[in-house]
């Protein structure tokens, strides 16, 4: 029997309320924003907003949720070789309170530099924000870090929950940049927390991991401040110039979105930074890294197709008051947060049962997510034939499906990540796992176009009949080489069948 005291027990910690503070601010500000850009670009310009269509509106909002988690590979190798974990998140703090404060200034200039500084910064943050956390907990087994992980997302959720009802109001009924700097205000507070809380992390002053030689180190400097350089005047240029067509722009940013996870999987498998069982766990990783890419395609809908059928197919008013669209973003964290103790409860008491039972539990976390997909396309389906809004309950139905699936490829992907991480990779493979969300987002924006084209049932439909196709091929293969990641293949003398230690069997009273 375990003898590791209740996974509970670090909710009384400094350490977890610093980090989880610190979070809190950052995902009020992510999804704050997240829950007005869709709405603010679809709106026409006579009335504040940018006047794009769905479908472009919805490849760029593709293209931001997909360029802030493509940032986090370049983020988690400064965490690893360059700043060091705690000094990245900071950064990557304070650059996000930047792009926040340019998109409260009522300039599309602006607004399009805010979204760059955003993206950036969550890409610093984001990686070596959760090996920070499992750095707090050294030698936890698979249920301990997944229940931790489980934990950790239910906690953070209290803003993505408040974030869209606090810049929805705003944004939509007074005005959409004072939604944007609302924003920025959370972000800032998130700062002020993490710099208070500091000293109760481990290695909170500790250089990188791996850091560069000094050679290395000073020709990126140089290399940093000539690209920063050449930026500023090229964006100079296209802004004297009257800013390019974004319709391309958009088009070459997405296929750069799809390309360059592909290009870096190959150039970490073909290095020399890595050993030979290093390089074997990650090429074990791509078999549920495709997987993970579909429900980050799906998950991306989330701020665009969904926030079009709360606007346009969704009976909104409720006692003669119409509820803002926007506001219907938080019905996602509201359900993470409610289910994630009993997320947490469940991987305490089931075995991870190896990689093959994050096989099939990824497999379930695609049926979830089809589920609901399927549950929105019929509610679709209902508004056009019948030319009408329909119930809030389609919608509602739709998120819980989507946050079950996030449950299971968020707190098991970044558990799984964190128990094959080669030493002194921490963060970068941290940007690895989110470069299936990379390339899903990015995947997810560009088929956001069809929407307009095609019925938006049937543009649903052919999501959910992946997601349980995909879900079906998963669960038949579960055995094959996804054991190659489990921690058991470490080459930490364990075969890969041997169980982990066994998880209490009773929470605390």
């Amino acid at each position: 029997m375990s003898t590791d005291p209740p996974v509970w027990t670090m909710l009384r910690e400094r350490w977890f309320s610093t980090l989880f503070l610190t979070d809190m601010w950052e995902r009020f500000s992510y999804y704050g924003m997240q829950a007005l850009l869709f709405l603010y670009a679809t709106t026409p310009k006579d009335e504040g907003g940018l006047g794009l269509s769905s479908g472009t509106a919805g490849a760029l909002f593709g293209l931001y949720v997909s360029a802030s988690f493509l940032a986090a590979m370049p983020g988690g190798w400064l965490g690893d070789r360059v700043l060091g974990t705690h000094r990245a998140m900071l950064c990557g703090a304070l650059t996000i309170a930047a792009g926040h404060a340019c998109m409260a200034v009522p300039v599309t200039g602006c607004f399009y530099l805010g979204l760059l500084l955003v993206a950036c910064g969550t890409g610093l943050f984001k990686p070596n924000l959760p090996v920070v956390f499992d750095r707090m907990s050294p030698g936890a087994d698979s249920g301990r870090r997944r229940a931790a992980f489980s934990l950790f997302y239910m906690s953070v959720q209290v803003s993505a929950l408040t974030g869209p009802l606090v810049t929805g109001a705003l944004g939509e009924r007074v005005d959409w940049h004072l939604g944007f700097g609302a924003a920025a205000v959370g972000m800032l507070f998130g700062v002020a927390q993490y710099v208070r809380g500091a000293p109760a992390l481990r290695g909170h002053a500790g250089s990188p991991s791996r850091p560069l030689p000094p050679a290395a180190l000073r020709r990126l400097v140089r290399g940093a401040w000539v690209t920063l350089a050449l930026t500023a005047l090229l964006g100079t240029a296209i802004a004297a110039a009257g800013g390019v067509p974004l319709r391309p722009a958009l088009t070459l940013c997405g296929l750069a979105s799809l390309a360059l996870p592909v290009w870096y999987f190959r150039g970490l498998l073909r290095g020399t930074e890595l050993d030979e069982p290093a390089r074997a766990r990650i090429r074990g990783y791509r078999r549920i890294f495709l997987p993970s890419v579909l429900f980050w395609a799906m998950y991306g809908q989330l701020g665009s197709v969904f926030s079009l059928f709360a606007k346009s197919y969704t009976d909104r008013e409720v006692a003669g008051f119409e509820a803002p669209a926007s506001w219907f973003q938080s019905a996602h964290p509201l359900f993470v947060l409610l289910l994630a103790p009993l997320s947490a409860w469940l991987w305490l008491r089931v075995r991870p049962g190896g990689a093959a039972g994050t096989a099939r539990q990824f497999s379930a976390g695609l049926l979830w997510a089809g589920g609901g997909f399927a549950v929105l396309a019929w509610g679709a389906r209902t508004a056009e034939t019948g030319d009408t809004r329909v119930s809030v309950v389609w919608l509602l139905v739709a998120f819980l499906g989507v946050s079950c699936a996030e449950l299971v490829f968020g707190p098991v992907g970044l558990s799984l990540t964190a128990e094959s991480t080669p030493e002194g990779h921490g963060s970068r493979m941290m940007g690895l796992f989110y470069l299936g969300a990379a390339l899903g987002a990015g995947a997810g924006g560009q088929l956001s176009r069809l929407v307009g084209v095609v019925p938006l049932w049937s543009y649903l439909t052919g999501f959910a009949a992946l997601a349980v196709v995909t879900a079906l091929l998963l669960a038949a293969t579960a055995p094959g080489p996804v054991r190659r990641i489990s921690p058991a293949s470490r080459a930490l003398g364990h075969s890969p069948e041997k169980a982990p230690p066994a998880a209490p069997r009773h929470p605390p009273r």
